[in-house]
């Protein structure tokens, strides 16, 4: 564990000096500046405050901001596995498997940051007008109880609001973000341990636009299925997509019994991540370490 441990450090040296990690939390701040721009319309129309967690919550609700959100990780994540000056050494003094182990602790590491990042973002962007308070506000009311909401797009919804506080709330909305963009990772490093770096980029964009894809509406024109037979294919589509298991709004809040409740939602992520640690496991086999020049 020390030597590991070890690793993940060496990884995280001039993590913030870095360019690519500066210029990827910037597009994470335009990014959040854009998607929050629908609940700081209503506050400044209506007057109207928001609780500090809100903005999070509303804008990372639906599957179109998760899918953005996580797409800047292909540029995050492109130098996977990570090499530093003393990754030879390393090698040396400890054995394949441990030094993949710690990649494996440094992409979680770095997910979590991301993420904390996207709900620190939101969170300034409207600290003007909000409140610590664990109660739900009257934008989000709102939101939830008028046609505003659907109009603007913005994933509030009664059901949610009558379920759960707003910091509960954000923990499970956390927890799916963190879960969709791990799993994300994971792909881009498995990617990434074939022959060639660019294998990692294509495999996350597949793994993003699959869940992009996996549409209601084109799926029901595969199936052949009549319009009354949509719930059906709503109720396929929240199992099946990676995406929608990511969505929130998209889970048994106590009103749909067949739609997945959160906890398989992170048993589903769970067994992906297992998987994807093993095809890791078996790639890192044959993986050809290069230094200066060399292969190793």
């Amino acid at each position: 564990m020390k030597q590991t441990l070890g690793i993940v450090r060496y990884n995280f040296f001039g993590f913030f000096r870095n360019p690519k990690v500066i210029f990827t939390l910037f597009l994470e701040f335009v990014l959040s500046f854009l998607l929050t721009g629908r609940i700081m319309v209503v506050m400044d129309n209506y007057n109207t405050p928001v609780q500090a967690i809100e903005p999070f919550l509303w804008t990372f609700g639906d599957g179109t901001a998760v899918l953005l959100s996580s797409m800047l990780l292909l540029l995050l994540f492109s130098d996977l596995p990570k090499m530093t000056p003393v990754t030879p050494y390393q090698l040396i003094r400890t054995t394949k498997k441990k030094w993949l182990l710690g990649q494996f602790v440094y992409i979680t590491f770095v997910t979590i940051l991301y993420t904390c990042f996207m709900l620190l973002f939101t969170s300034v962007l409207c600290m003007k007008d909000s409140y610590p308070g664990n109660l739900w506000s009257d934008t989000a009311a709102m939101l939830g109880y008028s046609d505003l909401g659907k109009n603007l797009q913005v994933p509030s919804t009664v059901r949610v609001m009558e379920s759960i506080s707003p910091y509960g709330c954000m923990l499970q909305v956390f927890l799916l973000l963190f879960c969709y963009s791990l799993t994300l990772s994971f792909v881009i490093l498995v990617g990434n341990l074939s022959k060639g770096k660019t294998k990692g980029m294509i495999a996350g964009l597949f793994y993003s636009i699959y869940g992009f894809l996996l549409d209601p509406n084109v799926l029901a024109a595969v199936l052949h299925k009549e319009k009354y037979e949509m719930y059906q294919i709503n109720v396929l589509i929240c199992w099946i997509s990676p995406l929608n298991q990511a969505v929130y709004g998209k889970h048994n809040l106590g009103y749909d019994p067949l739609l997945p409740k959160l906890w398989q939602s992170c048993v589903f992520f769970l067994i992906l991540v297992v998987i994807l640690v093993i095809l890791a496991l078996r790639r890192m086999k044959k993986y050809p370490f290069e230094f200066l020049g060399e292969k190793s």
